[in-house]
């Protein structure tokens, strides 16, 4: 009897108890599981990693921002061939293409006077239309150097790779760009052109004309970096969607029969893009130049 009672007493306890416990709900016959721990993200390589950019020791993956992108209006090197396009002229259009002209000391290069070319095949002979070579035209980030004797006996220009050689007051002259101004035995960088919200710009030191057995440096700035006279500096447009390009600078010539003279440079025509090639190597031995002649030789 006295076992009883105390059994009845100590049920009664337990639900007492029971009772005062807080009320969770559990689905039927589960346990209560303990709260699953948050885990890291792993990256694309299986490691772990912490949230923000990681460059923890196991994965040589590293998380960056892309690199941002160059501000408008920056510059631009364009390394490529200026295809040329054939100068042309006629009364009704006036100039277009690719030509040349030369502007007396006394003149300026908008308004002249200008040197009237005897040789050319122009309606108006003081602009002398130039026609591309074998490259196409000027390439820049390399030299066009030449590979032959620069002149024939008679005193006629032989390189042919940026213009063919065109003749200019009864001797054929052409353009070359070397290592080594065949003129002034300076060392000279090759052409490079930029471009910049359409504007063009850079340096054609290396730019050198040939004719009757004599090099005239017509480049700008010139070796050195001097700009004489009227030397004004490459300029000229392009469009990036079509690649057409004018490019223009003026260079006046220092030493030999034209001395005082400036030669205006007009290349229009279409850019072609390519990887810079290798430099040429300047031509071994240029031979001294020989005694420039007085006054005009025709």
């Amino acid at each position: 009897m006295t076992s009883s009672r105390t059994r009845i007493t100590l049920l009664a306890a337990t639900v007492a108890l029971v009772a005062a416990l807080p009320v969770t709900s559990v689905a039927p016959g589960w346990a209560s599981a303990p709260a699953a721990t948050k885990k890291k993200p792993i990256c694309k390589h299986g490691h772990r990693k912490a949230t923000r950019p990681h460059t923890h020791r196991r994965c040589r993956h590293v998380s960056r921002k892309p690199a941002p992108a160059p501000p408008a209006g920056a510059s631009q090197a364009l390394t490529g061939v200026f295809k040329l396009t054939t100068g042309a002229y006629s009364r009704a259009t006036g100039a277009t293409g690719t030509y040349f002209r030369m502007i007396f000391p006394s003149g300026t290069v908008q308004h002249g006077p200008y040197f009237s070319n005897p040789s050319s095949a122009a309606a108006d002979q003081t602009y002398t239309p130039l026609t591309a070579g074998s490259d196409g035209g000027l390439v820049s980030g390399n030299y066009q150097d030449w590979n032959k004797p620069a002149f024939d006996s008679d005193g006629n220009a032989l390189p042919d790779r940026i213009i063919q050689p065109q003749r200019f007051a009864g001797r054929n002259f052409s353009i070359v760009t070397a290592p080594r101004d065949p003129q002034t035995q300076i060392g000279v960088p090759a052409p490079g052109i930029s471009v910049s919200n359409g504007q063009l710009s850079g340096q054609v030191q290396a730019w050198a004309a040939g004719w009757n057995r004599l090099w005239f440096n017509q480049g700008s700035p010139k070796p050195g970096g001097g700009t004489p006279g009227r030397t004004a500096p490459v300029s000229g447009t392009y469009d990036s969607s079509t690649r057409a390009f004018v490019l223009e600078w003026a260079s006046t010539i220092v030493g030999g029969p034209f001395n005082g003279f400036t030669g205006f440079w007009h290349l229009a025509g279409t850019f072609e893009p390519r990887q810079a090639p290798s430099t040429s190597p300047s031509p071994p031995g240029l031979p001294p130049l020989p005694p420039l002649p007085r006054g005009l030789p025709f």
